[in-house]
């Protein structure tokens, strides 16, 4: 049986650790290699790093930075943020990273996914989707939850495997940084319409928040952010407390 998976999420601007509510009113909460360094030696199963300046900025993360990333960690790196080719792909993978995270970029050019899918293998690709609920319906936004891109997101997150993503983030823009408990139901959708892994994100504030989402929701993985830099939760404590609902996890 597959692990279920823990996944801190480091928002990255201009060398820091940011953190907003529903995509808005960043704060600066620390520097980034000092975070990795510190997740690495609590032994995370995976990190996301995601550049939110990039995308608007028209340019990929540093890559000198995720190189210094890369030499203080030992565990599946996923970056993000300005991806456009395949080519740029290379180059993150090149100085480190694991797999590439993809936002924007699939909206206006959906055969990226499927060209890093063909290069690389469907397992480099985590697309993201940025959700929120318009009427009765959820909708998939981009360029950092501030656009309707008029996608559904069950039908966007079907495409998306049928083009080779290898998982799917999906993230309520309404419940990010609130530490509420993630939407249940906006994830359940996604597991249920998709074969491929889903990742849960947005809303997390206590070890049962994850529970539900592994349980009611169907996630195969559960990110979280505010919750690891607010409160005294940890990834271990999140672990253990899983394992004690009987959800599979990695044992160290």
């Amino acid at each position: 049986m597959l692990k279920t998976r823990i996944i801190p999420t480091i928002l990255w601007k201009n060398e820091n650790i940011v953190k907003g509510i529903g995509f808005d009113s960043w704060r600066r909460i620390g520097t980034l290699l000092p975070a990795v360094k510190v997740y690495n030696l609590r032994q995370v199963d995976e990190l996301i790093i995601l550049d939110i300046q990039a995308t608007e900025e028209g340019r990929l993360p540093n890559l000198g930075t995720i190189s210094d990333i890369t030499k203080e960690c030992f565990v599946p790196l996923t970056i993000g943020g300005g991806i456009r080719t395949a080519s740029d792909v290379k180059d993150i993978l090149r100085v480190g990273a694991d797999k590439i995270c993809l936002n924007t970029t699939s909206y206006t050019n959906p055969s990226i996914v499927s060209d890093i899918a063909y290069m690389y293998g469907s397992q480099c690709v985590v697309a993201s989707i940025d959700a929120k609920l318009v009427g009765s319906e959820y909708y998939c936004y981009s360029h950092n939850g501030t656009v309707n891109t008029g996608r559904t997101v069950r039908n966007w997150a079907k495409e998306l495997e049928k083009l080779g993503a290898g998982e799917i983030i999906i993230t309520s823009i309404e419940k990010d940084g609130t530490m509420q408990g993630y939407d249940l139901d906006l994830i359940s959708l996604v597991s249920t319409t998709v074969k491929i892994p889903v990742i849960a994100s947005g809303g997390a504030g206590k070890y049962e928040d994850m529970y539900q989402a592994i349980k009611k929701g169907n996630a195969s993985a559960v990110a979280a952010s505010s919750m690891f830099n607010f409160t005294e939760a940890t990834p271990h404590a999140a672990r253990e407390y899983l394992r004690s609902k009987h959800i599979p996890v990695r044992k160290i």
